[in-house]
């Protein structure tokens, strides 16, 4: 039956408002209401509110299906640190991809928790604690061009064999890094890293099936380039962390800057 009235002049007025968020989850399968909003509103310069997104996608069944299997039972012991500025805790830590006809293939990721931005990254065959150290290492050598000793920089992992193998934590010492460990059963502890991770699989690894391990790497590569200067963060304000990180440190530099006055 044809509808007919106000009810079909609704339906015409938000037609493409779904064929966009319909082209939307055909690319982005595991995005919500909330990133879906975002993206229309800050990319794609649509003005409509969060709350007609969500109802858009309820009605016609475009929202993401929740995984109860997937539902971790959570107890934190001590306070998550809350960082103020950039580069003061790092969260490092590692995940594996399947490379089909080959094996695993492991991405290790250290990322700023104040700017969300990814600071270093290394993807190989192994996860040994040296593989963990270039990582690490391409992290310093990017933001601490001078290094890093005296800079009051933490970086926080969970209590695996590479972060705290003697190697690893001597690197770190020498590096001036203080290493933080989260407590046992407290998958908030290292939130924010394991929060990028899932990221990582649902825009990047899970959407197409890998036969080569070094196309992933190099696709990687350009993937976290792209991340840091155009994916768009709700703790931020809907800002890149890239974007983010530069105009922090431009308030910081301008409030630094003593006022000239003319004679």
């Amino acid at each position: 039956m044809k509808k007919r009235g106000s009810y079909a002049a609704v339906e015409n007025r938000n037609a493409p408002f779904v064929e966009r968020i319909c082209q939307l989850k055909s690319d982005h399968p595991f995005w919500g209401y909330r990133r879906i909003w975002a993206h229309m509103v800050y990319v794609d310069g649509l003005k409509i509110s969060k709350h007609r997104v969500e109802r858009l996608m309820k009605q016609h069944g475009l929202q993401v299906q929740k995984n109860l299997k997937l539902k971790a039972t959570r107890r934190a012991d001590t306070k998550k640190p809350k960082p103020t500025h950039p580069n003061q805790w790092w969260g490092i830590d590692m995940t594996k991809v399947m490379i089909k006809g080959f094996g695993w293939l492991y991405v290790v990721i250290v990322i700023d928790w104040y700017t969300k931005k990814i600071v270093g990254h290394y993807a190989g065959l192994q996860s040994k604690s040296w593989h963990w150290l270039i990582a690490l290492n391409k992290a310093v050598n990017r933001q601490f061009p001078d290094g890093a000793r005296g800079q009051n920089l933490h970086l926080m992992s969970d209590n695996g064999c590479q972060p705290t193998s003697t190697s690893f934590m001597a690197a770190c010492h020498a590096l001036g890094i203080h290493q933080a460990f989260t407590s046992y059963n407290n998958p908030k502890g290292n939130a924010d890293t394991e929060r990028f991770m899932r990221t990582l699989k649902e825009e990047f690894a899970w959407l197409r099936e890998w036969t080569s391990p070094t196309a992933f790497i190099d696709k990687l590569d350009q993937w976290i380039e792209h991340y840091n200067a155009a994916y768009l963060h709700s703790t931020l304000g809907y800002t890149p962390p890239s974007i983010f990180e530069q105009r922090f440190l431009t308030q910081i530099k301008q409030q630094e800057t003593p006022l000239k006055f003319a004679c």
